[in-house]
């Protein structure tokens, strides 16, 4: 442990607004707790909810850093007490409550993963927030199956590239995604996609009904809510699950449940980040032994649209807020 500085660079929020708010500053260096390891940050993911926290509209639960990034990859750089298979110098990705726009970060040991054979560091630290949350709500809560149908909206974000791909690699049948653009409905349909659904300019629920010869979709992901949320109804199939995940267009909405229940429809949801070590953990397993193999067999990749420097975590987040992006944006070290 002697070895480590004592500090780190790390960005903060200086006060909720906009992306100039995120600066550069020095910072104690943070040691490990017992089940907790040290990680020396190569590269940091960037998602939605960094965006919300910049903006005063998504604090850190209790006892998590203040510092925004909720994945990170690097190499292990010191260990707490009660670790059991990481040791200094592993390659690790890690999904972690805050802290990682930072040159060092501590994560639980169950929530870290090793870097897939194959991929650079930029691409590892692009997994862990969106293949934990995908798989959550896709296949566990979702229960998504082969040879069954699924819609994802925002099918080109970082969480809609990576579901399109593994709904594909696990045997979906029909894979219909919504986007904002023709280039970014392709962008879905090269990664897997059945159909890509121009949504300016395209019904969704007109289109899945007619793909499906009317019976419509098993499963959908939703990261748009408000006038999405009966639509989303109207678009399910007889027994089919919609998983709210976020709620680009607000979390209310005035809706009829009475097709939800003809169909014997499920509307259900989850967060991840106030979850427990242990529940995240046990997200971590099935990753490991299901999606780690299709990673390193090079049949599922993260999509990286940009890297910046981690002093450059405002021009990241300015890019973020364009919506111009296909896949995942990260900040490298």
């Amino acid at each position: 442990m002697s070895a480590l500085p004592a500090t780190m660079t790390a960005i903060e929020i200086t006060e909720p607004g906009g992306p100039e708010v995120l600066k550069p500053v020095e910072r104690p260096m943070p040691m490990p707790g017992a089940g907790e390891v040290l990680i020396k940050v190569a590269a940091a993911g960037i998602n939605r909810p960094d965006v919300m926290q910049r903006q005063g509209n998504y604090p850190p639960p209790p006892g998590a850093s203040d510092i925004p990034g909720l994945e990170i990859a690097g190499t292990v750089a010191a260990v707490g007490l009660g670790i059991n298979h990481t040791k200094p110098g592993d390659a690790v990705c890690a999904l972690v409550t805050g802290g990682g726009y930072a040159t060092y970060c501590v994560a639980p040991e169950p929530q870290c993963l090793p870097v897939p054979k194959g991929l650079s560091m930029a691409e590892a630290a692009a997994l862990p927030e969106t293949f934990f949350t995908v798989w959550t709500n896709l296949f566990e809560r979702g229960r998504l199956q082969p040879g069954e149908s699924v819609l994802i909206h925002g099918g080109t974000s970082g969480i809609g590239t990576t579901a399109i791909q593994l709904a594909r690699a696990l045997g979906a049948q029909q894979i219909f995604a919504t986007a904002g653009s023709r280039d970014k409905c392709h962008a879905a349909e090269k990664l897997g996609a059945t159909r890509g659904i121009d949504y300016k300019h395209e019904d969704f629920v007109k289109l899945v009904k007619e793909a499906t010869g009317g019976r419509g979709v098993d499963v959908i992901l939703d990261m748009v809510g408000g006038d999405y949320i009966q639509r989303n109804i109207n678009a399910l199939a007889v027994e089919g699950r919609i998983v709210c995940i976020a709620f680009l267009k607000g979390p209310q909405a005035e809706i009829n449940l009475m097709p939800l229940m003809l169909k014997r429809g499920t509307l259900t949801g989850s967060t991840l980040r106030a979850r427990t070590v242990e529940q995240k953990g046990a997200i971590a397993a099935p990753l490991r032994r299901v999606v780690w193999p299709l990673l390193e067999q090079g049949k599922v990749k993260p999509q990286i649209y940009r890297s910046f420097p981690l002093a450059q975590a405002a021009e990241a987040h300015r890019l973020m807020e364009t919506s111009e992006h296909i896949g995942k944006i990260v900040l490298t070290v």
